[in-house]
């Protein structure tokens, strides 16, 4: 048969050289940009390859809950250097003050006037002044090398976690509330770290020195700022704490909301534009947008009503102790460099609580993106791994489903006592209704879920007793829809063994009937197929898929309904390429078309969650029951014309 440009009227990337020509962006470097992007990567450094290794059993210190002193722990030199650096600024800061002073009171006053003094504290006020320019340049380095490392942990942290969820994990979580804890909520973290902890504990520390040097300077006054002025801005603090806490675990989950519904928007654009539902997706999107946007309106009137607040208790406190201090310097009780530098330091006890207020919506948030991730790092798999497991050894593939029962809803079965052996190599097609748990037996076979009653075995050996990723290793899976990652061609093929060589990847290509289109195009296997295989047909990405399949050399092969969406071309195509792939395979093949059942040693019929019949094609067809219903039914439905 000539392939032509590629299966059925897909137009994928074989009847084609480059994405553009399917409608598709551009999707590497303009040459006006290459000469510029060659100097880039020259000046690139290099970096040593990462030694990571993966266990689906977590460690000690990942069981513990997340935090963010945790999180800061794990690097302690830097958080021990910006902890140093924060004390040196406090104190450096407040000496402005206590240089007034002495400045009015030894050169200003007309019984005490000196140029030599005045000159003397404006060179030390500038030398501090530099001073802590220098601190705080250095501090920020500090906090942006530690927020650059522990967002790195964290991201690595969090991911590793998806990769040891099971599959009922990403069934019922939508993926853009996934996206949201590995995007806004860590990038939360990152601005807390980097900035807010360290403005934390400077204002913090700067309050403490203040409260100390006011208390030095007056104890009367200070003692009047302590009770009367104190009180009132942390009773409002508590307020503003628990108002805004809320406020921010709120617009976590909606801000979530709105990435799930635009990462389901793009997926779904083709379907989307198909039924005309632009409009309905907007007005849905500005309604997710909306309850955001309202959760944002909460937290800004929240902190609308801290901020002037505080301000007003800071303006009635100065006024207050104003008037006492001046009372003060009349009766003598006071010097005016002293009364100067007591409200110098007021008004720099008042500027930390200002900083904290504006710092204090990043803490807020931090702590709701701390509270999320810690409960995403705290789901467990349902699907553990035993600790101590031993590896599968290399099996010969026999599958053995004994008494399984199983739900995705423990209260509603979806498999009730399966009985069923499959010989090593022996090729077994299920069949039956949409719904009747062919697709479940498959994902049982793979550990994909554990049964509920009963047991799966390979060779004899439950599954639940070895590695996930030995059974895995011997166990090769084509879904329906076959997914293909952004690369080459080559890479995707390659996906299952990393480590196989060109001579290896152009087999595979060659044994499903790739080899000759591979040929004929400019770039060879080294084509890109962009994400998800969008420049392929359908056709394409399923003999890739089989490909990819083949080069992992499994033991024991599944195939979900793999030609249930191609055109009979396509399909007769595919079909032949299985054919080589399944030599001296066990194979599990969920059949939606008649023609993949046929192909099979046996046919099981699956009807409501049981095993109601088994035998050859020819055994089935020789006698009443749902099966030849079924082919009679295929039949007048036009597959004679097809070769079976």
């Amino acid at each position: 048969m000539a392939w032509g440009g590629g299966f059925g009227h897909g137009g994928g990337v074989f009847g084609s050289h480059t994405s553009t020509a399917n409608g598709l962006p551009f999707g590497g470097i303009p040459s006006e940009l290459m000469e510029e992007a060659t100097k880039l990567l020259a000046s690139e450094p290099v970096h040593e390859p990462s030694q990571l290794t993966f266990s689906p059993v977590p460690s000690e210190a990942e069981k513990r809950p997340l935090s963010l002193w945790r999180l800061v722990g794990a690097h302690r030199g830097y958080l021990a250097a910006g902890s140093l650096l924060v004390i040196v600024t406090a104190l450096v800061l407040q000496a402005g003050p206590k240089l007034t002073e002495y400045a009015v009171n030894n050169g200003m006053l007309p019984h005490h006037h000196s140029l030599a003094v005045i000159a003397a504290c404006s060179g030390i006020y500038l030398v501090v002044t530099l001073l802590s320019v220098l601190f705080q340049r250095l501090q920020t380095d500090v906090t942006g090398v530690l927020a650059s490392r522990v967002m790195h942990d964290l991201r690595v942290r969090v991911f590793t976690h998806f990769q040891r969820l099971s599959l009922d994990f990403f069934t019922e979580e939508k993926a853009g509330v996934l996206m949201s804890r590995m995007t806004s909520d860590i990038e939360n973290l990152q601005q807390l770290v980097q900035d807010g902890i360290s403005q934390f504990a400077l204002q913090g520390l700067t309050m403490i020195v203040i409260t100390a040097v006011l208390f030095s300077t007056n104890v009367v006054l200070a003692a009047w700022t302590v009770l009367i002025v104190v009180p009132a801005l942390v009773a409002l603090s508590i307020w503003f704490h628990q108002a805004s806490e809320r406020g921010y675990l709120t617009s976590r989950d909606r801000i979530a909301n709105v990435l799930a519904d635009l990462s389901e928007s793009l997926y779904g654009i083709r379907v989307i534009t198909s039924h005309n539902r632009q409009r309905r997706n907007i007005v849905n999107h500005r309604h997710v947008v909306g309850a955001y946007r309202d959760a944002n309106l909460y937290t800004g009137r929240v902190a609308a009503i801290y901020g002037p607040s505080t301000n007003m208790i800071g303006i009635l406190g100065q006024g207050l102790l104003l008037g006492i201090g001046g009372r003060m310097v009349l009766e003598h009780r006071l010097s005016v460099g002293a009364l100067i530098a007591f409200f110098l330091y007021l008004n720099r006890f008042f500027q930390p609580i200002q900083l904290l207020v504006q710092q204090y919506n990043s803490l807020q948030q931090g702590r709701s993106s701390i509270t999320r991730l810690r409960g995403l790092l705290n789901e467990a798999p349902s699907v553990p791994e035993k600790p101590g497991a031993p590896d599968l050894a290399s099996i010969e593939g026999r599958i053995t489903f004994e008494h399984v029962g199983f739900g995705y809803d423990p209260a509603r079965p979806v498999l009730e006592d399966v009985s069923l052996e499959i010989a090593p190599g022996e090729s077994v097609a299920f069949v039956g209704p949409t719904g009747a748990g062919k697709s479940t037996l498959a994902k049982l076979a793979n550990r994909f879920y554990d049964p509920t009653t009963g047991r799966v075995l390979i060779d004899g050996v439950d599954l639940r007793e070895v590695t996930l990723a030995s059974l895995r290793r011997q166990i090769g899976v084509v879904p329906q829809e076959p997914f293909l990652f952004a690369g080459t061609i080559r890479s995707n093929v390659r996906f299952g063994r990393p480590g196989a060589t060109d001579d290896e990847v152009n087999e595979a290509l060659e044994v499903v009937g790739l080899a000759g289109l591979i040929e004929r195009l400019p770039e060879g296997a080294d084509t890109e197929v962009h994400e998800r295989g969008q420049t392929l047909s359908a056709g394409e990405r399923q003999l890739l898929a089989l490909a990819r399949a083949f080069l992992a050399r499994p033991r024991v092969l599944i195939l979900d309904e793999a030609t249930s969406s191609l055109d009979l071309a396509s399909e007769t195509i595919v079909e032949a390429a299985l054919d080589r792939v399944l030599e001296g395979r066990s194979a599990i093949l969920i059949a939606h078309r008649l023609t993949t059942a046929q192909r099979a040693d046996r046919i099981v019929v699956v009807e409501g969650g049981r095993v109601s019949d088994v035998g050859t094609p020819s055994e089935l067809l020789a006698r009443p029951g749902s099966y030849r219903d079924m082919y009679d039914a295929w039949l007048a439905a036009g597959g004679r014309d097809v070769a079976v």
